[in-house]
């Protein structure tokens, strides 16, 4: 079983308008409303890859009851989810049908209290023992400690169970001398956490600061792979208009599966760029295209660049 964590899961509404464009008023085309948070959107593309998945984390009121609904119509999920007494959050993303560009609404989520994050620390103790691998995912909410995560990646050390972490900013930085198992950020996010325009460099100074393996994307231009067994990059074969709100968060479920299955990081990197621009081929995050993914899969290009650097 893989466990998904989501503090701050979302009821996730996707607009699409012929063109995106300030100043003026949009005739919305389809509307897809969905259970969303990043930690849920790679439990749907691992639930939908065949995979006995759990969902846990933070929903609260009647957009969480919204939440909680939906997911009960996918199959293979299981949802451990924790209530709260706030209202859990919203998103809106546009999608721009001339260009393919996403723009994204992120609320910040309910205000979570000690008591109901204590309530949720107890209930992953128990979960995270049935796990292979965890894979914690998104912002905190509101009242969460900025080392939420390392509390988290701690508690999954002492059970033995590996983790994928995707977060930013402080509560990446907290949680990277817990030694989380592989961390994914983003290209900005790298810049945001460590200052490093290189992308090598930046991944080097996360290991340095207790990251294991550090996974790069930077979108169009791939990912980059920064582990005990060297650095490889993975690109992919041609570029793909769509929506990229989902593409990392299929990336994150592609690491995860890897490392359940104690996989080569060659064939890691390929999955999860065929994953990626499977997810960018659909309208809303957590989904993925079938003959995308089969196209790229074996058309990914990996590269070794050198060889490891010791941590």
């Amino acid at each position: 079983m893989i466990l998904t964590v989501t503090l701050n899961a979302a009821l996730d509404v996707t607009y699409g308008v012929d063109s995106l464009r300030p100043r003026t008023s949009h005739r919305v085309g389809a509307v897809h409303r969905r259970a969303g948070g990043k930690g849920v959107n790679v439990a749907r593309v691992l639930a939908g890859r065949g995979r006995a998945i759990t969902v846990t984390g933070l929903v609260g009121g009647p957009t969480g009851a919204l939440v909680r609904e939906d997911l009960r119509a996918v199959r293979g999920l299981r949802d451990a989810l924790v209530p709260v007494s706030g209202e859990s959050r919203r998103t809106v993303t546009v999608v721009s049908g001339d260009d393919g560009d996403a723009t994204v609404f992120n609320e910040r989520g309910p205000q979570v209290s000690p008591s109901e994050w204590r309530a949720f620390a107890g209930r992953f103790a128990e979960l995270v023992r049935e796990a292979s691998v965890v894979a914690l995912c998104g912002s905190l909410p509101p009242g969460l400690p900025s080392d939420a995560y390392a509390q988290l990646v701690a508690r999954a050390a002492e059970t033995g169970v590996p983790t994928v972490l995707d977060t930013s900013g402080a509560p990446l930085l907290d949680a990277l001398g817990a030694r989380p198992d592989v961390v994914k950020p983003n290209a900005a996010e790298l810049v945001s956490a460590t200052g490093c325009e290189d992308a090598a460099a930046g991944a080097e100074r996360l290991r340095g600061l207790g990251a294991r393996s550090v996974v790069v994307s930077s979108g169009p231009g791939g990912l980059l792979a920064v582990t005990p067994g060297g650095r490889r990059r993975a690109v992919p074969p041609e570029r793909l208009a769509g929506n990229p709100t989902g593409a990392g968060d299929a990336c994150v479920a592609a690491l995860a599966a890897g490392l359940a299955d104690g996989a080569h990081w060659g064939d890691v990197l390929s999955d999860a760029v065929a994953l990626s621009a499977a997810a960018v081929a659909c309208p809303v995050a957590g989904d993925v295209d079938a003959a995308t993914y089969e196209r790229f899969r074996t058309t990914v290009t990996v590269e070794d660049l050198h060889a490891p650097q010791p941590h």
